[in-house]
């Protein structure tokens, strides 16, 4: 049973690693001050038609942004602990979901379109989190994964057809591509990149992470 838990003792502490380096790492390439807002306007944080993941904050005075990629490691990495967030700040806090393709990633664009087609089905979350699953499945992968995409719009009951549709109407790229250059906008040059209320987060640990959101909370 030691054996186990410090098995398990070693795993955890490798995650945390991981995300927090991801998230200093992004913070450091945007080179933005904390403790100043976006410089870019507020529009292009948050537009009416981001997508919120779960329900709104009840007074909507809280709202976390993360620009991910779907096909980066490091957003893999952070995935769990913001699922944790949500659960834990349901209904205190607003999650907003933009995208954020890499080019050097060949199949980032491919699971955001495969994501946003998902999305006019309201299937957004069980396809953003089938992406997160499955990214060793398919991720750092030079020839198109969009048939295996497909596959899994098949197992989530969507509408074959309408996604089919989706996916081939350029209005569904470039409403990735739209979120992807509101992030070059705002300065955003690495993933995943998170924003508490308009300003960039550089956290010290996932403890000063959650500190963050629990006083936006609070306050």
């Amino acid at each position: 049973m030691t054996r186990r838990n410090s098995t398990i003792s070693a795993a955890l502490v490798a995650v945390f690693i991981i995300v927090l380096g991801a998230i200093l790492l992004a913070s450091r390439e945007n080179g933005a001050d904390a403790d100043e807002p976006a410089s870019a306007s507020s529009s292009r944080m948050v537009r009416d038609d981001s997508h919120r993941l779960g329900a709104p904050a009840a007074d909507g005075k809280v709202t976390l942004v993360e620009f991910l990629d779907f096909e980066c490691e490091s957003c893999r990495a952070a995935y769990p602990f913001v699922e944790q967030l949500r659960k834990d700040y349901a209904g205190k806090v607003t999650f907003v979901m933009r995208y954020f393709p890499i080019p050097a990633h060949k199949n980032a664009m491919n699971a955001a379109v495969a994501v946003e087609a998902a999305s006019q089905q309201r299937k957004l979350e069980p396809m953003y989190q089938k992406m997160y699953e499955t990214q060793a499945q398919w991720g750092e992968k030079q020839e198109s994964k969009a048939p295996l995409f497909r596959t899994f719009a098949e197992q989530l009951g969507l509408n074959m057809t309408a996604y089919d549709k989706a996916v081939a109407d350029p209005k569904t790229k470039q409403r990735v591509e739209r979120d992807r250059q509101d992030g070059l906008e705002l300065g955003v040059e690495g993933t995943p990149t998170f924003f508490l209320n308009g300003k960039l987060l550089q956290p010290s640990s996932l403890e000063d992470f959650r500190a963050s959101v629990d006083d936006a909370v609070k306050r």
